[in-house]
């Protein structure tokens, strides 16, 4: 079995380019996973359906970690929907969903966690960022920064 502890992994838990307090967020929501106590706060800057800017503070593993840094990457500069749908595809992947190569490709790094949806210890710790967000996007009016 391949290790979840990949290069891109690694990079983002060590350098993670979007683990910051945000100034002046239009959103923000707490997600914690209480099977382990990795918790996060996950900010976004939504202006006219795009989400200009994301960003995350607090603590937790590695996965959990430079998985939300992968998914703030990956949904800087799109579309709410576009977005939504990304989740969808990488929440699918780590529980076991295959991916088409189209679907790998729109996830980027992120496809790389895909061998944890064998891991169902650590599937909560990659969701943990993913669902936060999923949390803001189906209810953006309850999360209002």
């Amino acid at each position: 079995m391949p290790s979840i502890y990949t290069t891109a992994l690694m990079d983002h838990h060590a350098h993670p380019d979007y683990k910051y307090e945000m100034d002046d967020p239009t959103h923000s929501h707490e997600g914690i996973n209480p099977s382990c106590g990795d918790e996060m706060v996950l900010s976004l800057r939504i202006e006219d359906g795009v989400i200009e800017e994301a960003a995350f503070t607090g603590h937790g593993c590695a996965v959990s970690q430079a998985s939300a840094d992968m998914m703030a990457d990956l949904i800087t500069g799109e579309t709410v929907e576009e977005a939504q749908r990304l989740c969808g595809l990488f929440i699918g992947m780590v529980q076991g969903k295959p991916l088409s190569e189209q679907d790998r490709e729109d996830l980027d790094e992120a496809a790389e966690l895909e061998s944890i949806a064998r891991m169902p210890a650590r599937v909560k710790c990659a969701e943990l960022g993913w669902r936060t967000l999923e949390g803001i996007l189906n209810d953006p009016e309850d999360s209002r920064a």
